[in-house]
């Protein structure tokens, strides 16, 4: 069942679901806001929840305006594009060979077949760094699953436009943004370790930040690092 609830300006939308905790999201890239609740809670109760975070809400809402965003990306030669926090330019070669993207001082070469628009440019170059990504993560949980004490089940890689990563703790999965591929080795890390974080403590309370502080004691500067690096431009649509 869906409502909303006004806050003097502010909408907020929310979703019954059959779930045990509310959720609250501030989504890109114009901060709307939304609440998914368990079915049997009242609208006053989620309307109190909502009252009681306004003043994070108004702070990630600020924060998504501020966010430089990157141009339209269009696959043509000498267009910019980065792998682990570091700028190539873009070099088209058309071939009848297998498709490929390589990288060569500080050029990523896109092998693909004559004729291929931009679309089928762009898929290549998705599949690319969704496989840098997921060769990658391995190491990474390898290294923290022992510190931490935790055990993942499975690791996803998608795209995602609304966050960098997720966890659902129930079946010990997390899930990251592909993206991730495109910024510094360090902001993974933390993202990583983040998830991995909530295996052992679901919500961002007070446990989840002395947790953070213990295996990761700069995650905040990292945090900041990730925040000021420009998003990838997307068409929105809700």
């Amino acid at each position: 069942m869906h409502s909303q609830v006004q806050l003097g300006d502010l909408v907020v939308d929310v979703v019954r679901k059959q779930i045990r905790n509310v959720h609250l999201s501030v989504h890109p890239p114009t901060g709307r806001v939304t609440i998914s609740a368990p079915a049997h809670l009242s609208l006053d109760s989620i309307r109190a929840f909502a009252i009681s975070k306004l003043g994070w809400i108004r702070q990630q809402q600020s924060k998504l305006l501020e966010q430089e965003r990157e141009m339209p990306r269009e696959y043509l030669n000498r267009e910019s594009h980065y792998v682990w926090g570091v700028r190539y330019l873009l070099q088209i070669v058309e071939t009848e060979a297998p498709a490929s993207v390589d990288l060569a001082h500080r050029r990523m070469v896109l092998r693909v077949r004559p004729g291929w628009n931009q679309a089928k440019r762009q898929e290549l170059l998705d599949s690319w760094y969704r496989e840098q990504l997921r060769a990658a993560l391995p190491p990474l949980i390898a290294k923290w699953e022992p510190l931490m004490g935790v055990k993942v089940e499975k690791v996803f890689v998608q795209r995602m436009k609304t966050k960098w990563g997720s966890c659902n703790p129930t079946a010990r999965t997390i899930r990251l943004n592909t993206d991730l591929a495109r910024k510094p080795r360090e902001c993974l890390e933390y993202i990583v370790i983040h998830e991995l974080v909530h295996l052992l403590e679901p919500s961002h309370n007070a446990r989840f930040l002395t947790l953070m502080d213990q295996f990761l004691p700069k995650w905040q500067f990292h945090r900041s690092i990730l925040n000021r690096l420009p998003v990838r431009h997307e068409t929105w649509g809700y």
